[in-house]
């Protein structure tokens, strides 16, 4: 339980310590398939953690995600991307993110940019976020959610199989979205 029990009500007021409650969050992506559809996945096994400070230009955030938990409801789907076709898991276990700069872009929008580490492979990403309010929650924590996405190619990070389709393109899109539903808890 959080020993302060002052709730944040906007982006200015978040300082501290704040870890993602990830029965509470979500951490997915969404990529085409056939050229025709949207598969989309998760991962269910991340932690991470932001300090804010008196400014989020003061502020970091790291993130850790398994990706032995990728989880796309296809038991064959799933080993096929741990395998080094995708995120060779046996090699590169986890995805990792960890922030360079945060910059308010609204009354309730920041720009997270950081180092975003896939299959051994760091390049820098920006992702906007939004901050979708804050309450107490019945056990007397500060909680604040977020939500955020962006695009990025897969091949950047050599993320590269793919197969051709008879008519034209291929099974999987090089452009991913990557989805954050984020609820965190003050902890400091």
């Amino acid at each position: 339980m959080s020993t302060e029990a002052i709730t944040p009500t906007t982006l200015d007021t978040l300082q501290g310590t704040w870890t993602i409650d990830t029965s509470h969050s979500s951490v997915g992506f969404v990529a085409r398939h056939a050229m025709v559809t949207k598969v989309r996945g998760a991962f269910n096994d991340y932690s991470g953690t932001a300090v804010v400070g008196e400014s989020l230009a003061d502020s970091r955030v790291e993130v850790e995600i398994d990706a032995n938990s990728v989880d796309t409801r296809s038991a064959d789907r799933d080993a096929h991307l741990r395998s080094n076709d995708f995120f060779g898991t046996e090699d590169h276990a986890k995805i990792t993110f960890v922030s360079t700069s945060v910059a308010k872009t609204g009354d309730d929008s920041f720009d997270l940019t950081g180092d975003l580490t896939i299959k051994g492979t760091t390049k820098s990403v920006t992702i906007p976020f939004t901050f979708d309010g804050a309450a107490t929650d019945p056990f007397g924590n500060a909680r604040a959610g977020f939500s955020g996405s962006t695009v990025v190619n897969r091949k950047d990070f050599g993320l590269t199989w793919n197969a051709a389709l008879e008519t034209g393109g291929v099974l999987v899109s090089e452009k991913v979205t990557l989805e954050f539903d984020i609820s965190a808890i003050k902890t400091a």
